[in-house]
């Protein structure tokens, strides 16, 4: 009789650690899947979006964001899969399930960079009609202001990953 008790002890520390382990490892599946899951599209035509994509790589030093243009396949699907209305010309970050544009999306990637870029997020405080406003300045001007592209980059290998 002791024997069993003893052994059914066992059998649920047995049982109650491996609940915890598989507890555990899906908390990390879960948040590997949040890191892939971090999806920019941007302009591909636009030399200020490409500039921007350039930024955001050399201060993400985790290499927490994906890049897709959204003129690609895969931004198009990106878009249809979100419900991203047709008439959003903008910065994107699809962040897991959730979707941010124009100066949401800009700000919230801020948060994730390095040094004082991380300061940005901060201003998310400020109402989004007031910020969108601003944004808008910029994104009706990109093609004036800063040009087109007529060709792609060549990114490294390594950089290369990142893009979808």
């Amino acid at each position: 009789m002791v024997c069993r008790k003893s052994n059914t002890l066992f059998t649920a520390f047995t049982y109650k650690c491996t609940a915890f382990i598989c507890y555990i490892d899906s908390r990390v599946t879960l948040k590997r899947e949040a890191i892939v899951n971090k999806v920019i599209l941007f302009d591909g035509e636009c030399n200020f979006c490409d500039s921007s994509v350039q930024f955001i790589i050399k201060r993400d030093k985790k290499a927490l964001y994906k890049f897709a243009a959204i003129q690609s396949d895969v931004g198009q699907e990106r878009l249809r899969k979100h419900n991203v209305p047709a008439n959003i010309d903008s910065f994107i970050l699809v962040d897991g399930e959730q979707c941010y544009y124009k100066s949401s999306a800009a700000l919230r990637v801020c948060k994730d960079l390095t040094t004082g870029w991380k300061l940005l997020y901060c201003l998310l405080i400020v109402p989004r009609p007031i910020r969108d406003y601003f944004y808008n300045i910029v994104a009706k001007n990109r093609y004036k202001w800063f040009g087109k592209k007529d060709n792609c980059m060549l990114p490294s290998p390594e950089i290369r990953k990142r893009f979808l």
